[in-house]
């Protein structure tokens, strides 16, 4: 007969009350490609909605970091940018236009803004086209550079030769302070777009790409 002793460890036996529980987490949200095409595009709308319109609302803020000379990024233009680099220059200068009354409607419709970004989203939708651009950091920062400059160009040409004020009988104004003052606009605006514009285009990017290959397996489902 064998006596245990006080050194010796007992082994702990499982209690049956105790049973392992497997943790089993629930998708609710099914995944993209078993959704209808009809449901796709809605919630691309959504998407794409939701995304201007905070974009908007970041026109009216300075956070900081995201300020230079008084000028922060132009939020709007690096959307058209993204927006217009993998669709037609058609479906671009469209968007443009529309983001550019939108902006209109926020600040001033006189000068419009919607000349600029339309300009932006055709010259875009034609330099994919071409292939002339491909889809990394550097070439959509300096798209963006670009584009920020030409359309503070076509800002200030509207200062000069319409006015700031509809039906009003202003004279011309005068292109050497005009050209002086958005110099400097022009390039701050320019550098802080191209900054930031990674942060906008590549989860747009991202998203538009996800969505398009669901589209793709959903269209040989329904």
């Amino acid at each position: 007969m064998k006596i245990q002793g006080f050194w010796t460890r007992k082994r702990k036996q499982p209690s049956p009350s105790s049973p392992k529980r497997k943790s089993k987490q629930k998708n609710y949200i099914p995944p993209l490609v078993n959704w209808h095409p009809q449901a796709l595009q809605v919630l691309d709308w959504c998407v794409t909605f939701s995304t201007v319109i905070l974009l908007l609302l970041m026109l009216l803020t300075r956070f900081p970091g995201m300020e230079l000379l008084g000028i922060g990024p132009n939020w709007l233009l690096i959307w058209v940018v993204a927006w217009s680099v993998k669709r037609s220059a058609l479906e671009g200068a469209v968007a443009g236009v529309v983001l550019g009354l939108l902006q209109d409607a926020m600040t001033a419709p006189h000068p419009t803004h919607a000349l600029g970004l339309g300009v932006v989203g055709l010259i875009t939708g034609l330099l994919q086209k071409q292939r002339f651009i491909q889809e990394d950091f550097i070439s959509i920062a300096l798209i963006v550079f670009g584009m920020s400059l030409l359309t503070e160009t076509i800002f200030a040409l509207q200062l000069i030769f319409v006015g700031d004020s509809a039906g009003a009988d202003l004279p011309v104004r005068n292109p050497e302070y005009i050209w002086t003052y958005y110099q400097r606009i022009a390039l701050a605006s320019a550098i802080l777009s191209s900054l930031w514009a990674p942060v906008v285009y590549f989860p747009l990017n991202r998203w538009w790409q996800k969505l398009k290959l669901a589209a793709q397996v959903t269209a040989t489902k329904f």
